[in-house]
């Protein structure tokens, strides 16, 4: 277990280090004004999930799962995770809960930040 949390952390270091540098080559790239590097950082994530996911199971490389899945796409986007959690679902024939965990992730999460930048605010002040 304390190996595997070692392998996450690593993981997620080398990820957020990842995440922070498409940011930055984003920005200096494109520029201001759009989420650029979010978009750059969602869609890459999910690119590599997907293929990690296949690779990995018809390797049998899943023990290298936590540190390449969890940790360094965890750290680069948890987008990645989210993605392959709504295929899965849709794969499974779940296509009303698919559908439905995509909604309620994308509508309750902006609720969440703005409920979070509100109450916040008002604490502040």
């Amino acid at each position: 277990m304390f190996t595997t949390l070692l392998q996450v952390a690593l993981g997620g270091a080398i990820g957020a280090s990842a995440r922070y540098l498409t940011s930055v080559g984003t920005m200096r790239l494109i520029g201001p004004g759009f989420p650029w590097a979010t978009l750059t950082v969602n869609i890459l994530g999910s690119f590599f999930m997907g293929a990690l996911v296949v690779y990995l199971a018809h390797k049998g490389g899943m023990k290298a799962a936590p540190f390449l899945m969890t940790g360094i796409l965890g750290g680069f986007t948890t987008f990645s995770a989210f993605s392959l959690d709504a295929f899965t679902l849709y794969e499974r024939g779940q296509t009303s809960l698919a559908v439905t965990y995509v909604l309620a992730s994308v509508i309750l999460s902006l609720i969440a930040i703005v409920a979070g930048i509100l109450v916040t605010r008002a604490l502040i002040q």
